[in-house]
């Protein structure tokens, strides 16, 4: 389970920004997470409820996740196309030259301070 880990990441990095602009107590902490990132929503959240509780700046933050669809671009037909429910072969044409164009992000969007 990597998840434990990417939540070690995001408490250090959200960490540092709180020390940099003088916050105490973080309230939220907003995520970017792409469909097809590979990282487990329930298993971040899990993790993140475990983590905060032994830190003192996100003691009490919750973990807000927005997910990004994953979408694929057919360099054959010029359309988009979701990628879970089609995978790397075009709906509209069938081909098989095709590439993520989102889905696979992992962003810290927004930490929020009391």
């Amino acid at each position: 389970m990597h998840e434990l880990s990417v939540v070690f990441s995001i408490i250090r990095t959200v960490e540092e920004v709180a020390r940099e602009n003088h916050v105490s107590d973080v309230a939220s902490v907003t995520i970017r997470l792409g469909e097809v990132s590979t990282v487990i929503p329930h298993y971040l959240t899990d993790c993140w409820n475990w983590a905060v509780k032994r830190t003192e700046i996100l003691r009490h933050a919750e973990l807000r996740i927005e997910q990004i669809p994953a979408v694929t671009w057919c360099c054959g037909c010029s359309r988009e196309y979701p990628t879970v429910t089609y995978g790397k072969i075009c709906p509209y044409c069938g081909s098989r030259d095709t590439f993520l164009v989102r889905g696979n992000e992992f962003l810290i969007q927004e930490i929020e301070a009391e």
